[in-house]
């Protein structure tokens, strides 16, 4: 008995052995061999100029009116074929657009039948906003297929006014969660908003880029100053409103609650079409403070903060309020160039839905409709 104890103290230290040897085998046989540095290219000297955008001539655009043209015409003549339903997309079922006078408001009507909103009710404006129908009417005048309705980029200002009409029946019915849950992401752009968004002081990049452009930091601050005293003084009176980033940190850092109690206020008492410009053009520059400049500038709720201004002093319009909420992408553009057919396409699309909140006013837009013959129309903002 004694003879086969150590055979079987010997067997299980041999079998743990194999097993530790088992659990640090590697799981490849390849010899290692170090990666092969690679000289990258150095350039000295500043980056080379932005690109710049082609002249446009007049012979273009008379060749896109001339296309225009041509698809209305096309769009028309479409006959709709009933066994593919979505044919009937394609075809433009209304031939003249006119504005008509209602107990209910203004009515943009397409032939006989009037312009309805997604409740499927008809598109009603108050009568006091002339200008904002005609300019309804202009939208759907130009359209060339019913399927083009469908896209809210092709309908700006029927969408937006199709929402001030619901944020409005709604406060008819003391439904406020439509307009609660606008001032809660209004509230929530103002903790990041874009205008507060300041780079931080030292950027390694500037020191190195060889030109006497200011930094981003000191531009941001001066195109965002303006407008902070501006809302300071004749919106938001005795509350302040400070930077988001610090100097030397990206961690953001939030507003006062009197601040965030004070323009909660405000928002939540802006009456629907005001509410609605709002949020479109919060949405669209990522900043409450841009819109609410740019909503106040052309507002007839607020004319009488203009009444006593100097005429030397500019209008807040849609070239400034783009340019306050994307300066960060122009210096980068003006740095290394414009992406075509992305940086040109987005800024389009923005000063697109920035008109939408300026073409709201009453006062401030004059629209000329011509003969329904042509479909010529002509839009002057003032």
């Amino acid at each position: 008995m004694e003879l086969y104890i150590p055979r079987a103290i010997t067997a299980a230290s041999s079998l743990s052995a194999r097993r530790s040897a088992a659990a640090l085998r590697c799981l490849h046989t390849t010899t290692t061999r170090e990666a092969t540095p690679v000289s990258h290219p150095t350039v000295v000297g500043p980056p080379p100029s932005a690109p710049q955008a082609s002249v446009a001539f007049p012979q273009d655009r008379v060749a896109r009116k001339r296309q225009q043209a041509e698809l209305l015409e096309r769009g028309q003549q479409l006959k709709t074929n009933a066994a593919k339903p979505t044919t009937a997309l394609q075809k433009r079922f209304w031939k003249n657009v006119s504005v008509k006078d209602t107990q209910e408001g203004l009515q943009i009507l397409l032939d006989s039948r009037p312009v309805r909103t997604a409740s499927r009710s008809a598109l009603s404006i108050p009568h006091n906003k002339r200008a904002l129908a005609m300019s309804i009417a202009v939208e759907w005048d130009q359209l060339v297929t019913a399927q083009q309705a469908l896209k809210q980029h092709y309908i700006p200002l029927t969408s937006l006014t199709s929402r001030a009409t619901d944020i409005d029946d709604a406060d008819k019915n003391n439904n406020s969660a439509v307009r609660e849950s606008i001032v809660r992401m209004a509230l929530r752009y103002l903790s990041t908003d874009t205008l507060l968004c300041w780079a931080p002081e030292k950027d390694l990049y500037d020191a190195n880029r060889g030109d006497d452009r200011k930094p981003l930091r000191h531009r941001q601050r001066e195109e965002a100053e303006p407008i902070i005293a501006f809302l300071k003084t004749h919106i938001f009176p005795g509350v302040e409103i400070n930077p988001i980033l610090s100097e030397d940190s990206i961690m953001p850092t939030p507003q006062p609650d009197l601040t965030r109690e004070v323009i909660r206020g405000w928002v939540h008492g802006l009456p629907a079409f005001e509410l609605a410009a709002l949020e479109r053009g919060t949405l669209a520059t990522k900043s409450l403070l841009v819109a609410a400049r740019l909503m106040v500038e052309w507002s007839q709720e607020f004319r009488h903060l203009h009444r006593d201004r100097p005429a030397s002093e500019g209008k807040f319009g849609i070239l400034e309020a783009a340019r306050a909420s994307t300066l960060e992408l122009l210096y980068q553009i003006e740095q290394w160039g414009e992406v075509e057919d992305t940086h040109d396409v987005d800024r389009e699309d923005l000063r697109r839905q920035l008109g939408s909140v300026v073409l709201l006013d009453p006062c401030t837009t004059k629209v000329t409709m011509r003969s329904a013959k042509d479909r010529r129309c002509v839009l002057q903002v003032k």
